[in-house]
């Protein structure tokens, strides 16, 4: 069964693509996307002062490789 985890770090741009250090907070697992998408928001919408401060959802299954999903 998938898990799914809210991944806070450091990035050059909004689209998390390059991260600044390997520092990463790692939350969860939530059983599904909803329950990480709603921790997601609520961490994402009190980091707007920290510009640098990014957030991802990624979906984590045994059977399968990792994939970034937000």
């Amino acid at each position: 069964m998938a898990q799914y985890w809210v991944v806070e770090g450091k990035s050059t741009e909004v689209h998390f693509h390059e991260a600044l250090d390997e520092n990463e907070e790692w939350v969860g697992p939530f059983a599904d996307y909803q329950a990480a998408k709603r921790e997601w928001a609520n961490r994402a919408g009190t980091a707007i002062v920290k510009s640098e401060i990014h957030y991802r959802i990624e979906r984590i299954d045994p059977d399968g490789p990792p994939a970034c999903t937000d």
